[in-house]
């Protein structure tokens, strides 16, 4: 039988609750994805810190239906970026319909991507499909994408809180990581997030968030 304990919750007054609230937007809403990154080392204990305040995330049934590759082997980032690059050429050369690129052209983009191996860390989400034991027996895992994507929410969450910037980059196919990181027949690819400091100077596309108003609609 499931053990229970009692929860605690932060208590706060209904000032306070307002005033953090608006602090958090305000920080959150500096959050920006960042195409060209520092080589300035980050601490591997910050990114086990990231990895595990994403493992928070809710899912279903509790599965917890994810799973964190964290590369810094400099060999293993050139080998992302060959393969990566193999199909960005692909997606820029046909796969991509022309609205696509057109959305793309003031962000900049193509399929040359040196922040694989620039950035000192990438941290690869992949989602477990369904759960495969040590002997092999398969148990179902549920609302897997909602669940992973829950915990990539709060991972960026918390990389942006550690002081760090990233980028949520899918090489569409992304089999290639499967292959290159050794993981089971039962993970399948997520994101693929570089992580590190800006780079000196970097610009970034001088963009709006949706207004409140065109996002959601209260009923009092």
């Amino acid at each position: 039988m499931e053990k229970f304990k009692l929860y605690e919750a932060q208590k706060y007054t209904e000032q306070e609750s307002i005033e953090k609230s608006k602090y958090y937007f305000e920080y959150s809403n500096q959050r920006r994805s960042i195409r060209e990154f520092s080589d300035k080392p980050v601490p591997k204990e910050v990114i086990e810190n990231i990895i595990k305040s994403a493992s928070t995330a809710p899912s279903g049934a509790n599965k917890q239906p994810w799973f964190f590759c964290a590369v810094s082997s400099s060999m293993i980032k050139k080998e992302i970026r060959k393969a990566a690059e193999e199909e960005e050429y692909e997606n820029y050369h046909g796969r991509m319909s022309d609205d696509w690129l057109e959305d793309l052209k003031k962000f900049g983009t193509n399929e040359i991507k040196p922040f694989l191996e620039v950035a000192p860390w990438l941290i690869i989400v992949f989602k477990q499909v369904y759960e495969l034991n040590e002997e092999g027996d398969k148990s179902n895992n549920y609302y897997v994408n909602e669940s992973v994507g829950l915990a990539s929410g709060m991972l960026l969450s918390a990389i942006h809180n550690a002081g760090l910037v990233s980028l949520t980059h899918t090489p569409s196919p992304m089999n290639f990581l499967q292959k290159i990181l050794d993981r089971p027949k039962n993970e399948k690819p997520f994101l693929l997030i570089p992580v590190g400091y800006p780079a000196n100077g970097v610009e970034v596309p001088d963009i709006e968030r949706k207004s409140l108003e065109s996002i959601s609609k209260f009923f009092e």
